[in-house]
C-alpha cells in the first residue's frame, strides 16, 4: 500500500482541472471562474411511509451555467453526498464542452438505496423530490435537465417529468424538462444503451488511430481483445454486450458487488445479465470461476479494462498491480488523481471518463431537441430518402435485365439500400459521429504539444478552451 494520501473524488477532479490549466493561458480570473461550483442546493423533505413520517436529503448542484441549460443527471445512492455531487457536476461541464452539446453541468443526488423501498414508496418520494427541485427551478426545460444516473431509470423520469407537468399545465415544452423517459412518455430510441454505446464506439475510434494503439502495445482490431468489465449494469452490461456480439472482443472478467466473475475462455454476457436479474447476484453462475474479492479481478492480464460502477476503483492501493495497456473510463472517475499518476508513468494508456461516457448526454440532448421539436427523428425525411433510392433501384433493375447473367444485384441490396432511416439509426448516426469527432479533437492535442502527456489532460485543455470561450462571448 503506498504512503501517499489518496484523494477524494472532488480533489481528484481539482488536480486533474489543475493540470491542464497549468498547460494553458488562461487569465487567473476566468480560471478560477471556470472551476468553482456555482450553487448548490440541498433539499429536505419528508414522505409518510408506512404509518411515519421519513426526512430525505437530496443535492442538485449547477457548476456552470456559460451554457443553459444546464444538465446531468439524478443518482439515487446512500452515500450521495455534497461534494460528490459537485465533483460530477464539474465533470458534466467539461464532458458537454467536450462532445459540443450546448449545455453547462450539472447534476443531482438523494441519500437513499432505492432497493429498500417499494415502487409505490419510491414514486412518491420521487414526486416530492422532483416537485422540491422543480418549484427552485432546477428541473426546468430551459434551465437545468436532470436524466438518469446510477440508481435511476427511465422509470424515475417518467414520474419526474409527469410531476413537472403537473405544475406547470401550461407550458407546452413541458416533456423536455428531463430526459432518460421511456419512449411512450416522450423518451427516444437509445438513450437506454447510449452510455455503453458510446464506449464501444469511443474504443472503436481508438482502433482507427494505429498511433495511440501502439502507445498502448496494442495492434489489430477489438476482435479477440480480453476484456475486463467492473460493474454489469446498465453502462457496463450494454458495453460488454455490444463489444462481443459486435466487434467479437472476449469478455474473460465481470466484476459486482458479491464478487467477479472470470473466464478467460470468455462470459456470455448476457447469461450473467439474466444470471443478476434471478439471483442478485453473480454468485453461483456455472460458466465461470467465481472470485470472493471481485476486485483483486481488476489486477488480471487483459487487454481492456472497463471500470464501469462507481468512482475510485482504482486508486494508490492497487494502481501499481494493473496490468491492462488500455483503461476506459466508462463510469465517472474510477480512476483517482494519484492513481492517475502511477498509471501515466507505467505507460498505461486511459481513455477519460469526461469522453468516454458521454454517450449518454449525447442522446440526451438528441431527446430534449426532440422534445423541444415536438417530432421524432426521420418522420419528415424518412419515405422521401426510400423514394430516392427507389429510383436508384429502378435504374439498376434495368441493368440487370439488360446484362443477364454477366451482372446481377447483390442479394439483400434492394431491401437495404431501400429502407430509409429510423429514429434508432439516426440515433446511433449522431453519437457515434459525436464520439468520433470528439476524440479526433482530444487526440489531436494530445500528440501536438510535448507537454501534454496523456489523452485526459488533452480532454481537459480542449473542454476548458471551450468553456472559456462561451464565458468570453458573454462579456466574462
Amino acid at each position: 500500500m503506498s504512503n501517499r494520501a489518496e484523494p477524494s473524488f472532488r480533489e481528484s477532479v481539482d488536480l486533474m482541472f489543475n493540470r491542464a490549466v497549468a498547460l494553458m493561458d488562461l487569465p487567473p480570473g476566468l480560471e478560477e471562474k471556470i472551476r468553482v461550483c456555482n450553487a448548490t442546493y440541498t433539499v429536505r423533505f419528508g414522505v409518510r411511509l408506512r404509518g411515519q413520517v421519513h426526512t430525505f436529503t437530496g443535492y442538485r448542484s449547477v457548476h456552470s451555467e456559460h451554457m443553459e441549460p444546464v444538465k446531468g443527471g439524478i443518482r439515487y445512492a446512500p452515500e450521495v453526498n455534497q461534494d460528490e455531487v459537485e465533483a460530477l457536476a464539474a465533470l458534466m461541464t467539461y464532458k458537454c464542452a467536450l462532445v459540443e452539446t450546448p449545455f453547462g453541468g450539472s447534476k443531482g443526488g438523494l441519500c437513499i438505496d432505492p432497493r429498500q423501498y417499494e415502487e409505490e414508496e419510491l414514486e412518491r418520494i420521487t414526486r416530492r423530490f422532483a416537485y422540491e427541485l422543480a418549484k427552485r427551478d432546477l428541473i426546468h426545460p430551459a434551465q437545468n435537465v436532470p436524466a438518469p444516473d446510477m440508481g435511476t431509470g427511465e422509470r424515475e423520469m417518467a414520474w419526474i417529468a409527469d410531476q413537472y407537468a403537473r405544475m406547470n399545465t401550461t407550458d407546452i415544452n413541458a416533456r423536455a424538462c428531463v430526459t432518460g423517459k421511456p419512449p411512450n412518455a416522450g423518451g427516444i430510441a437509445g438513450r437506454v444503451e447510449a452510455t455503453g454505446r458510446g464506449v464501444q464506439y469511443a474504443l472503436r475510434e481508438f482502433f482507427r488511430h494505429p498511433d495511440d494503439m501502439k502507445k498502448a502495445g496494442l495492434e489489430g482490431k477489438l476482435d479477440g481483445k480480453r476484456v475486463i468489465v467492473q460493474g454489469l449494469g446498465n453502462v457496463g452490461y450494454h458495453a460488454a454486450k455490444f463489444l462481443s456480439e459486435e466487434d467479437g472482443a472476449l469478455i474473460t472478467g465481470i466484476i459486482e458487488r458479491d464478487g467477479a466473475l472470470f473466464n478467460p475462455a470468455g462470459i456470455n454476457v448476457q447469461a450473467v445479465r439474466d444470471w443478476i436479474v434471478r439471483h442478485d447476484g453473480v454468485t453461483g453462475f456455472p460458466d465461470a470461476r467465481h472470485v470472493a474479492d471481485g476486485a483483486v479481478v481488476l489486477e488480471e492480464e487483459c487487454d481492456i479494462l472497463i471500470p464501469a460502477a462507481l468512482e475510485g476503483v482504482i486508486s494508490l492501493d492497487n494502481a501499481a498491480r494493473i496490468k491492462a495497456p488500455l483503461i476506459i473510463e466508462a463510469a465517472n472517475g474510477p480512476i483517482t488523481a494519484g492513481a492517475d499518476e502511477i498509471l501515466r508513468e507505467k505507460g498505461t494508456i486511459i481513455i477519460p471518463d469526461l469522453y468516454a461516457n458521454a454517450g449518454g448526454v449525447t442522446v440526451s440532448y438528441f431527446e430534449w431537441v426532440k422534445n423541444l421539436s415536438h417530432i421524432r427523428f426521420g418522420r419528415l425525411q424518412r419515405r422521401q430518402e426510400e423514394a430516392r433510392h427507389q429510383l436508384v433501384v429502378d435504374e439498376l433493375e434495368r441493368l440487370d435485365r439488360y446484362l443477364g447473367d454477366a451482372w446481377t444485384m447483390t442479394p439483400d441490396f434492394k431491401t437495404k439500400y431501400l429502407r430509409g432511416a429510423d429514429e434508432l439509426e439516426l440515433v446511433r448516426s449522431g453519437l457515434d459521429d459525436t464520439m468520433r469527432t470528439a476524440y479526433q479533437s482530444m487526440s489531436e492535442m494530445w500528440h501536438s504539444r510535448d507537454d501534454v502527456r496523456d489523452m485526459r489532460t488533452a480532454g481537459f485543455i480542449v473542454a476548458i478552451e471551450r468553456v472559456a470561450a462561451s464565458y468570453r462571448a458573454k462579456g466574462i
